[in-house]
């Protein structure tokens, strides 16, 4: 037997009621919204990257985010001639 509720039992969440006409009408994409490029998602890396996650200064970051967009690229050629 198993713990899942039955199809027919509903449940109700005070925190979360359902959507009315009105919430529904006011509803807009994701897109129309102010922060939603803060939520975009850049194209995929290529095949032959990884994805790390390591320390650096603020200041080197900084200064390669200020040349604008393709700045981590920028920033792997310096490592990638940088490189022992």
């Amino acid at each position: 037997m198993s713990d899942r509720p039955e199809i027919d039992d509903v449940v109700f969440d005070d925190d979360n009621p359902e959507w009315t006409e009105a919430d529904f009408a006011r509803a807009r994409p994701v897109e129309e919204l102010p922060f939603a490029a803060a939520f975009s998602r850049s194209a995929a890396p290529a095949p032959d990257t990884i994805m790390v996650m390591i320390p650096l200064p603020r200041d080197v970051v900084d200064t390669f985010r200020a040349t604008g967009d393709g700045w981590e690229a920028r920033m792997a050629a310096v490592l990638r001639a940088a490189r022992p």
